[in-house]
Parts: structure tokens; sequence; C-alpha cells
């Protein structure tokens, strides 16, 4: 898959078939649209693209810092690489190109840069400056400037909505399972690993403190999850504690913190991706380091059970 960072950088060297869309959490409502797309793009002989944005447009247009996504636009670009596409074009959203007419914006983004001879889009889109245009007017265009338009279908794009909605819930919620399998993947949080005071290895659980850049990812509710991660290649196990630590620490902010299983060594300024695979419990603060340490003890065993069973699978 080529990307591209912005319409401008996008250089067709034949015509292309394209679906626009943010895309988030790439999950399973998703991939039908995008296999769908990446498929006539075989048949027809045509070159796929997704054109997607970022920032996402409510983070600009209406200063939503609250809107949390599933991924980053890392994460959405592997996944989307991962699928098969020919050509991702993550293009800068801004207030200036959101003021593009209809017409600008199919003549000169559409046509003149992407290359269309067919686009698919759901019946509910709207586009343009203060997203006048709709669907007919898109089929209108087409018969002007020669390219297909096609339909997305309403009970298709109510999956879409129902998964994205059902996904955010169950994250919030702490479901990472029922997530995963809305998804199709396993849900992943990743970071940078920070220096921590390293009271965990005072109680025999030393963790890696994992520092998210991205303020707009959504973090699972606060609990203690199973996780696993890649390092040096290699696949490990581990438990992550989001949360406040409240047995131990006294500081009002959310932390991120993981004790990988058969692990020793100096895990700071490595990049890790967590994968989530199951919650084992609320965080909770016990009335002594040694109550904490014992229920580590519990955590840590119920999670090599469950890691068997997950391998075994």
């Amino acid at each position: 898959m080529k990307k591209f960072d912005s319409i401008q950088s996008f250089n067709a060297n034949t015509n292309t078939v394209v679906t626009i869309g943010t895309f988030d959490g790439v999950h399973i409502g998703h991939r039908k649209i995008i296999d769908n797309l990446i498929e006539q793009a075989k048949t027809t002989g045509l070159k796929s693209v997704i054109l997607t944005f970022f920032p996402h447009p409510r983070m600009v247009l209406q200063k939503d810092i609250s809107i949390k996504l599933l991924n980053t636009i890392k994460e959405r670009t592997d996944i989307l690489s991962a699928a098969g596409l020919d050509n991702l074009v993550v293009h800068p959203f801004s207030k200036e190109f959101s003021r593009l007419t209809a017409l600008e914006f199919v003549r000169d983004v559409l046509v003149n840069q992407l290359k269309i001879k067919k686009i698919i889009i759901g019946y509910d889109h709207r586009f343009g400056r203060n997203r006048t245009a709709d669907i007919n007017d898109l089929i209108e265009f087409g018969k002007t400037f020669d390219f297909e338009v096609e339909q997305i279908g309403a009970e298709a794009l109510d999956d879409v909505a129902i998964s994205s909605t059902k996904i955010r819930n169950a994250l919030k919620e702490g479901d990472v399972e029922k997530a995963n399998r809305y998804l199709g993947y396993e849900y992943m949080v990743g970071g940078h690993v920070v220096s921590g005071k390293g009271l965990g290895r005072t109680i025999q659980f030393p963790t890696a403190n994992i520092n998210v850049a991205e303020t707009y990812k959504l973090i699972p509710q606060d609990g203690v999850y199973l996780v696993k991660a890649r390092l040096n290649g290699e696949e490990i196990f581990g438990m992550t504690n989001i949360g406040q630590n409240p047995t131990v620490s006294d500081e009002n902010t959310k932390k991120i913190e993981t004790y990988f299983f058969n692990f020793d060594g100096d895990l700071y300024g490595e990049e890790l991706q967590l994968i989530f695979l199951k919650r084992l419990r609320d965080e909770v603060k016990f009335e002594s380091v040694e109550a904490l340490r014992d229920q580590l003890s519990k955590d840590k065993l119920q999670s090599l059970e469950f890691i068997k069973a997950y391998q075994d699978a």
C-alpha cells in the first residue's frame, strides 16, 4: 500500500475507485466496505483509494477535544495496509478545506487529483461547504465528470454505526473481549515506556509505565487487564493496571502500568504496543501493600490459565 500525506501529493498512474470516511477502528463493519472497494478495483483494473482525514473533522470544526478515537493514525494506516488496499490518502483536515464548495471538491479533488472513475459512498454522505451537497448531487456530478457512484445501503451503514458504538461502549465498560469481537482484531494501546517510582519492584511486580502521547486515543476503563506485546520479535504476556494505583500512590493521575511475565530487563525508552485480551478485575485500593501483592499473585495465576487456553485455541 502507498500512503500519501495529502491529496496534493497523490499521483495516480491510472484511474481509481474511491471511498471516503474516517474508518476509525477499521472494524468488521468497515471491512465489508473496504473489501468491496478492493474487489471492485481488481475486477475493473482500477486502483483502490481510501480518502480519510486527520485531525478528525470534529476536532477542527467543533473544537471537540473530548472526542476519543479507537485508532491513532499510525494504527489505522497499519490495519488498512494489511487489508490489501492500494492507496491511502490521509489529508490534513482544516477549516480552509471544509470551505471547498461541492463543485470544487468533486472537480479539483476527486476528478483532477484522485482521477476517480468510481466512488463508493453512503446514501447519507454530505459534502462541500456547510455540507450542503448529498448523494443526489454527487450522482449529477458523476454524469458531468464521467464517474460512477455506488451507494452503500442503509443496512450496511447501520452495521458500521452500531459496531462503532458497541466498541466504544464496551471499552468504556472495560469489556475488551466484546470490543475485540466487533473489531475483528485485538484492541491496542501504544506508547513509550517512561520512568516511574519503582514501587512495583519493591513487591516483586516491577512495571513498565506507558505514556500514550495521543490524547485522543480511547483508553479502556480503569482496571486490571491481561495483555500481550511484542518485544525483540517475541510475544510476551503481562498484566496491565489502568488507573491511579491507589494502594501505593496518592497521585490523582491516570497511569498505564504493565507487569510482564517471565521478563527481567529495562524497558525504559522502548516503544510498546499493548494488546488487550481480557479484563481481570476492577482497580481496588487494598488495606496494605501485602494484600495488593497477594491479589497480584492471584491475578497472575488466573492470567497464566487464560494464556494456556488462548495459545491452544
